[in-house]
């Protein structure tokens, strides 16, 4: 199966440089597959509220590949299959997140990451909203809603 939905392809979501890299297998397993479609149909629905293409940054990462790239490790992140990054062709991050928020969508997590967004479709759907501050040296941090 290489189509995730009408606009998302399994290649694409599991595209990594830093599995490449380290000879790393970024492959998901069966559950984590059925978690990536249906955070796909709900991409898809973002897609068309743009009505712009949805150029994806990182999507599934193997455990091991998330560890790798500082990735939070937790069950429910990019290991899960629910967590994408990603750009929208003629919006900014910021404008994106805005029609997120202004939309009907159900998601677990939105985070304004600044030059990408951040989304999650985990089950849990708590619309949790975050921007992320960055500060050199310093952990990435994040307060309430999008600044």
């Amino acid at each position: 199966m290489s189509e995730l939905s009408k606009h998302f392809s399994l290649q694409e979501a599991t595209v990594s440089q830093t599995a490449a890299r380290h000879g790393l297998d970024n492959q998901p397993d069966e559950q984590t597959l059925v978690n990536m479609k249906l955070a796909a149909e709900h991409l898809e629905l973002v897609r068309d509220a743009l009505g712009a293409p949805i150029i994806v940054s990182s999507w599934y990462r193997s455990p091991e590949v998330d560890r790798l790239v500082g990735g939070t490790g937790r069950t429910n992140g990019h290991s899960s299959g629910w967590c994408i990054d990603f750009t929208a062709q003629g919006y900014t991050p910021k404008e994106v997140c805005e029609e997120i928020i202004n939309g009907s969508f159900k998601f677990d997590q939105l985070i304004y990451e600044g030059t990408w967004v951040h989304i999650s479709f985990h089950p849990a759907m708590r619309q949790m909203v975050l921007t992320a501050v960055f500060t050199p040296g310093q952990p990435t941090t994040y307060v309430k809603g999008i600044a």
